[in-house]
């Protein structure tokens, strides 16, 4: 602090606490920060307006890194620095039967086919299910609900599965034709 003095009786003291512009030689006040590395994104030099432009224009964050180190920086940054793992990879004991497979997506997978030859106990309890449960299982919804809703299901299902997004696709067709028996199982069972 230092005081300054504006005329006779009046004296102020003024804050000069200003960082001053972290380039060298420059006795500017350090008002704009920028990142020291990309390591160090959180520590700052404080420049000048001039200074940080300079710093900006020539910084660059991939610096140090080879094509292969960038690669796996910008797809590291698309999950946002979390981990991420192939479908179906990261599971434990009774995984498979946690999962809700109504449309067999999982086909390529060799617990699934297992389960779905009924070489488990899996396939005796979908069969032991009710037209109107395995309609609910396909919808992926719980009554009560209303005719609005699982219209709005049902459409959102067919856009999902519809064998025209799929390039004609035959399993496609087939989980079309699933989900519109489920919906007219539902249908009739609570609106018909």
């Amino acid at each position: 602090m230092r005081h300054i003095s504006l005329g006779p009786g009046f004296e102020e003291e003024a804050d000069t606490s200003v960082r001053p512009c972290d380039h060298p030689g420059c006795v500017a006040g350090g008002d704009f920060r920028a990142p020291k590395s990309r390591l160090q994104l959180r520590d700052y030099y404080w420049f000048c307006l001039e200074h940080v432009r300079t710093y900006n224009s020539a910084w660059n964050y991939y610096a140090g890194m080879n094509d292969t180190e960038i690669e796996a920086e910008i797809r590291h940054d698309t999950v946002w620095q979390r981990p991420s793992w192939r479908l179906g990879d990261r599971h434990g004991p009774g995984y498979a039967e946690r999962i809700r497979d109504y449309f067999s997506s999982g086909a390529g997978n060799g617990r699934d086919r297992g389960r779905r030859e009924g070489r488990s106990g899996g396939e005796a309890v979908q069969r032991a299910l009710s037209a109107r449960e395995q309609a609910l299982a396909v919808f992926e919804i719980e009554p009560p609900f209303t005719p609005v809703r699982l219209k709005a299901r049902y459409k959102a299902l067919v856009k999902l599965h519809h064998p025209d997004a799929h390039g004609g696709d035959k399993a496609s067709e087939e989980k079309l034709k699933i989900i519109n028996q489920a919906y007219a199982t539902l249908k009739a069972s609570y609106f018909g």
